[in-house]
């Protein structure tokens, strides 16, 4: 609907390469340099500058790259006002979530809602907490689903669901012991723990806190940058690891993990929407409405 040189000037914009924004967009490099002299002609500035074999934006540049993500978000609502006309929902809705989430909670939701929905076009991405809100303030997303406690000035976050974090272990392990674990045992057990950025980390630190331990007064065997592999490293030793409830269930109910009870520990985390504030992406409205209809009920 929109000049398409716009569309290639902020895909350049966003990847600083030419090659790159061509292999997004599927047309040849020539025609996407054509595109931005046509547009630079067209404003009467250049809107890149050459260092050696790098580009950056002039101040110009980065001018048009304001004004095209406003322009792009009014025209996704104005796609989706002239579809609720024709009695119908489309357009295209990127989706941000944090590892967990993106994992266990919201493949089925998405499955259900393009059921539903089949004129949106949805994807999703994933990363931790930081990076999708990284991603969605450089808007390669209009909606982010995060757990943990950031506080962003820029982002407004809305409440979507609650998630249970329980500390697990291999069923076959010796790490189970009559009764509740203490705070104390907690420095003894071999631990796996999700990266520096991860929301999992960030609420339980917040936890450990509260039964006076520092991440330091842990037995940490090993950092993992997801929960699969946290899960399929506890399949082979007798370690521990918190999880959320959601990413074990599967394995609790065959057998092959079980839950290791902390005295005085009980960590449930608040599941986010997140978005840029002062924005309302009106697909992204949609989809929050069908989430927090259609989650499942362990998570409310």
């Amino acid at each position: 609907m929109f000049d398409f040189r716009l569309k290639v000037f902020y895909t350049v914009a966003k990847r600083l390469s030419f090659t790159k924004a061509a292999e997004e967009l599927y047309i040849s490099q020539p025609a996407v340099t054509k595109h931005i002299h046509e547009l630079e002609q067209q404003l009467g500035m250049a809107l890149f500058e050459r260092i050696g074999n790098k580009i950056k934006l002039t101040r110009a540049g980065q001018l048009v790259v304001q004004h095209a993500e406003t322009i792009f978000t009014d025209y996704r609502n104005l796609e989706y006002d002239i579809n609720q006309l024709k009695h119908i929902q489309g357009g295209l809705l990127p989706i941000g979530a944090s590892s967990t989430i993106a994992q266990y909670l919201i493949p089925p939701l998405l499955a259900k809602f393009n059921l539903r929905y089949p004129d949106v076009r949805t994807s999703l991405s994933n990363g931790n907490t930081e990076q999708i809100e990284q991603s969605l303030i450089e808007k390669n997303i209009q909606l982010g689903i995060i757990e943990g406690k950031s506080k962003n000035p820029v982002l407004k976050y809305v409440e979507f669901a609650k998630d249970e974090i329980v500390l697990v272990g291999n069923a076959g392990s010796q790490l189970a012991k009559d009764g509740a674990l203490t705070p104390a045992d907690l420095k003894t057990i071999p631990l796996l723990m999700r990266e520096h950025g991860s929301g999992t980390l960030e609420v339980l630190i917040d936890e450990l806190k509260r039964l006076k331990l520092k991440l330091t007064d842990l037995n940490i065997a090993m950092y993992m940058g997801s929960t699969e592999s946290i899960k399929s490293y506890l399949h082979h030793a007798p370690c521990a690891a918190f999880i959320s409830l959601q990413a074990v269930q599967r394995e609790l109910e065959a057998g092959e993990f079980i839950i290791l009870p902390v005295k005085n520990f009980r960590l449930v985390r608040k599941l986010h929407f997140i978005y840029l504030q002062g924005q309302q992406d009106k697909l992204a409205q949609l989809f929050m409405r069908f989430a927090k209809q259609n989650a499942a009920p362990s998570l409310t």
